[in-house]
């Protein structure tokens, strides 16, 4: 493939694993518990329920998350470069629902 070709390409929109987005969004306290919330399939991505760690997220994906007695329902708004601070990964995300 030459040099022109591979700038005609069109680029795969990016993307990240659930379990270190999850982590990286405050959703789990570590990647570990972030990864097993995903394979024992309780993860919803778009309404398809999750069984595997590595599944990957990209932009203006829909998230159904239980987290405690509450589910969350997000949008993706932005993947995080890195695991920062709590207000920071709230930006990253809209709540859709928060219910029972």
């Amino acid at each position: 493939m030459s040099t022109r070709e591979a700038d005609r390409t069109p680029a795969a929109p990016p993307a990240m694993r659930i379990d270190k987005l999850l982590w990286f969004l405050h959703f789990t306290r570590n990647r570990v518990m972030a990864r097993k919330l995903a394979e024992k399939g309780h993860v919803r991505l778009n309404g398809r329920r999750i069984e595997r760690g590595h599944v990957k997220v990209r932009q203006s994906d829909i998230l159904t998350i239980p987290q405690g007695r509450e589910v969350h329902v997000v949008r993706i708004l932005l993947l995080p470069e890195r695991r920062s601070n709590l207000a920071l990964a709230q930006s990253c995300y809209e709540i859709l629902q928060t219910g029972n």
